[in-house]
């Protein structure tokens, strides 16, 4: 027999505003106690340094939160000039100290040079995994090993201040990204060396940053056990789906897609359909059953289905 799992069945996504401090999962653990959840994962690593928006996905919501890893994110960083430190943010001890001679044209030139498509190679100090074991785990074993390259894209990237030795900047960049090795590489550039101080995730995706939920709001309503209310922060299953086509089935045609039949229908055009040709499938309700792609005799396959949501 399943073993049934304690908490409350809970579907959808939450934007929790993180705050510094904690790690990531630290704050899923939190956060998922708070609604009392079956399940819950997040989406996207912040380190403890870090705070900003860490979405929350509950119970079927889980099925589609590789969307959002895969998504462009936007940051905003603080660094600190002619100081390398062994994890490249402020939490790793200085492992070099250079004169700083940098100017605001110096500056603004080699950051601008980083947008557009470029290779990075992952700091030990992140959450990728080799062997089974996340990066930083290693790191802090005193093991280093080989990385590759990955293709990253920096769609902006403005400077917002500078002083003799700090300065701060905002990044829109492509998934996998990371800001440390961005900032450090652009010491590197400058050669005083650079780490970051502060960095906050401003948005994911197509979320606003003026829909994130602190860890204080949400803690006073569970104080006060309002679970209807703390539910009605969540946004659906399918908000992780923005932007790609759907397709709304009829009764008997949504029975077949739940269980996981291929079913016939009205297709989106061509031109709508993106290079992953996924399509969100809704019942003639208007409620969200899955994904689906096209097979090669036209018909929508199922590839996500979700549980029933009541």
């Amino acid at each position: 027999m399943a073993r049934k799992r304690k908490g409350r069945p809970v579907n959808g996504i939450l934007l929790l505003d993180k705050p510094t401090g904690h790690s990531s999962n630290h704050v899923l653990q939190k956060v998922r106690r708070m609604f009392n959840a079956q399940k819950a994962g997040h989406t996207g690593s912040l380190d403890p340094l870090a705070s900003g928006m860490l979405p929350i996905c509950f119970g079927e919501a889980t099925k589609f939160s590789q969307y959002l890893l895969d998504a462009h994110k936007a940051y905003r960083v603080t660094a600190r000039l002619g100081e390398k430190t062994s994890t490249a943010d402020a939490e790793g001890e200085v492992i070099e100290t250079r004169p700083v001679n940098v100017t605001l044209s110096q500056l603004e030139e080699v950051i601008g040079s980083f947008l557009g498509h470029s290779m990075q190679v992952p700091s030990m100090y992140s959450a990728l995994k080799h062997q089974g074991q996340p990066l930083y785990k290693l790191a802090r074993q005193g093991i280093e090993v080989e990385r590759k390259a990955r293709p990253i894209e920096i769609m902006a990237l403005q400077l917002e201040s500078f002083t003799e030795q700090d300065f701060s900047m905002y990044v829109e960049c492509s998934k996998g990204t990371y800001i440390r090795n961005l900032v450090e590489d652009i010491g590197e550039q400058l050669g005083c060396g650079a780490h970051v101080t502060v960095l906050r995730r401003e948005w994911v995706a197509h979320f606003e940053s003026d829909e994130m939920q602190s860890l204080d709001e949400l803690q006073q309503l569970r104080d006060e056990e309002a679970f209807t209310d703390m539910d009605a922060l969540l946004l659906p299953v399918d908000a992780a789906l923005h932007g790609y086509p759907s397709v709304e089935l009829d009764a008997d045609s949504a029975f077949y897609f739940k269980q996981g039949q291929c079913v016939q229908a009205a297709l989106p055009k061509e031109s709508e359909v993106g290079q992953d040709g996924l399509i969100k499938i809704y019942d003639h309700q208007a409620s969200f059953i899955g994904l689906a792609t096209i097979n090669d005799d036209l018909l929508l396959q199922p590839k996500r289905v979700i549980s029933s949501l009541d």
